[in-house]
């Protein structure tokens, strides 16, 4: 499933082909996706140009004048596909929404498992609706340091892992990043999440800020489905540490892999977890 890094390349993707243009039309293919597709959006939209576009943890939002908009999730294979004025499209099985835009331009979106959805919104109330009423801060936002992370750990006794997947902790945090700054900090995925210190959480803010930032700079890590608007892949997943890299050595670690085996891979809520047991304790 895509993360923050994926969602953010794909939002700055959508700005030119979107941004202060006007809907010409929104066509949905099916009536639904996970969730029933919102039968009036089309007619509040026609005409209506967008005067903005956000990311919200793993989320898009788009707002036209007036307000109206709708939240867009990626799911697990979604994939928003842009096309310039006068650019040939070909429609594909799993296209199942596309806006035309007043210059000619289309936005088009495949989700070939159908796990995505586009679901209505306005932006009077669109934060105080779920899941956003319920989302801890952005992580590379500014209401995101040391002391609230602390705070959001403190009662948790959970481990570390989970409980940084958990988006009313840190909004936007998947599986693979939270590994990779885990790793980046020290900190073994096992531990009590109450019981990572201060100064611990001050590492973690920074190793999380950092990769997240690298990973954007890449556009992203492509393992299975994602791609950017353009039909690119992200090229994060090279400069992983430990995620799906289980056996391995990691980078800078002297350790002996037949001694320790290297990148260790466990299973935590379901999710794979990757960590040097010598390097994270």
């Amino acid at each position: 499933m895509p993360e923050l890094p994926e969602v953010e390349t794909v939002m700055r993707g959508l700005e030119p082909a979107m941004l202060k243009k006007k809907v010409k039309s929104l066509v949905f293919n099916r009536p639904n996706l996970r969730y029933d597709l919102p039968a009036g959006l089309p007619a509040q939209l026609a005409g209506k140009r967008i005067e903005s576009l956000r990311r919200r943890g793993k989320y898009i939002l788009c707002f036209c004048e007036g307000g109206q908009g709708f939240v867009l999730h990626l799911g697990m294979s979604g994939v928003m596909k842009v096309l310039k004025a006068g650019e040939l499209y070909e429609a594909q099985k799993h296209d199942h929404v596309i806006i035309s835009m007043d210059d000619g331009g289309m936005v088009v979106f495949n989700d070939a498992r159908r796990f995505g959805f586009l679901i209505s919104t306005h932006l009077d109330d669109w934060l105080q609706r779920a899941p956003f009423n319920k989302m801890g801060p952005e992580p590379l936002g500014n209401d995101f340091y040391a002391p609230v992370l602390f705070e959001g750990l403190r009662k948790r006794k959970g481990p570390i892992k989970v409980a940084l997947l958990d988006q009313s902790v840190v909004a936007g945090l998947g599986n693979i990043y939270v590994c990779e700054a885990l790793y980046r900090s020290g900190i073994s995925p096992l531990r009590a999440a109450c019981d990572v210190s201060a100064e611990e959480c001050d590492l973690l803010v920074r190793a999380i800020k950092d990769v997240l930032s690298e990973a954007i700079e890449a556009g992203g890590s492509s393992l299975k489905d994602y791609r950017n608007t353009e039909g690119k892949m992200g090229y994060f997943q090279a400069n992983f540490g430990v995620y799906d890299r289980a056996g391995q050595a990691c980078p800078g670690c002297d350790c002996s892999i037949d001694d320790t085996g290297g990148v260790l891979r466990i299973v935590q809520a379901g999710r794979s977890s990757f960590y040097c047991p010598r390097q994270q304790r």
